[in-house]
């Protein structure tokens, strides 16, 4: 899934969109997905100027709308549907690696539970095989009116 198909699952643009490209979907199962880290983005002017390092909430945000993207495609919905999915919490994060320009992050985000209105979900996000962080999701659906 290229970046123009992403658009009708995540409200995020630039900046703030975190995926580049989803490489592998299962419905109501996992989603696999890319962030690629460069030098140009706008964190990197203040975290930190002299040895910049992608930020772990940024990871963590990355981790959310890549499982956004899993929860509107399990349900078959787009943005269009007038529904959003929130971060409602976190669980459990841990950070092992920091994540600095020119890493691509494999984002790996799978089911635990799966409800009408709420997801709960694994995310891990690499550079190559290292485990770069880990945690657990809540995704709260609203109803936009």
């Amino acid at each position: 899934m290229e970046v123009t198909e992403i658009w009708k699952y995540l409200p995020h643009r630039y900046p703030f969109l975190l995926v580049d490209r989803v490489l592998e979907f299962d419905a109501n199962k996992r989603i696999v997905a890319i962030k690629n880290v460069t030098i140009n983005e706008p964190q990197f002017t203040g975290h930190f100027p002299q040895t910049p390092v992608f930020p772990g909430v940024m990871i963590v945000e990355a981790l959310a709308q890549t499982a956004g993207i899993l929860a509107f495609k399990s349900r078959n919905r787009t943005l269009e549907d007038g529904y959003i999915y929130y971060l409602a919490g976190t669980d459990k994060t841990k950070f092992k690696r920091s994540v600095v320009p020119g890493d691509q992050m494999r984002l790996e985000v799978e089911i635990v539970n799966l409800r009408n209105h709420w997801m709960k979900a694994i995310g891990k996000a690499y550079v190559g095989d290292q485990l770069a962080c880990s945690t657990f999701l809540t995704c709260a659906e609203q109803k936009l009116t």
